[in-house]
């Protein structure tokens, strides 16, 4: 458990730092952040330890991780973002399957294979 809490400790120093970085670049760019874990932990609940369950039987620990999406105010004006319909949103569940839709939208990238659904930011963008 010390290693997992460690590492939950460093990744939010990381995570926090890398935003101070991008906050510096604000006269010069508009940058964004978006941060998912690739998969939960279990730490003795229900006597599992470690991931790795296949994904029918495994417990909530391994399938539900944190995600992160941080935008400069030049991010989301450029991106037509509302930021507080987004923190509005933000305890909707979400998958990984949405990440890739939502990096799409974002970026205003114009393809057949972006699904409007999958994005989380398109109820909030304006046209």
């Amino acid at each position: 458990m010390n290693s997992y809490d460690n590492a939950l400790l460093y990744t939010d120093d990381f995570i926090a730092r890398t935003i101070a970085a991008l906050k510096a670049q604000g006269n010069d760019y508009d940058t964004a952040l978006i941060y998912v874990s690739d998969h939960g932990e279990s730490l003795g609940e229900k006597g599992l330890y470690l991931h790795g369950m296949p994904y029918s039987i495994a417990p909530s620990e391994q399938t539900h991780v944190p995600m992160v999406a941080w935008f400069s105010e030049g991010f989301a004006q450029r991106s037509r973002l509302d930021t507080r319909c987004l923190r509005a949103a933000a305890a909707k569940p979400l998958s990984h399957d949405n990440l890739f839709h939502s990096i799409l939208g974002l970026l205003d990238v114009a393809t057949s294979v972006y699904e409007q659904d999958l994005d989380f930011s398109a109820h909030c963008r304006q046209e």
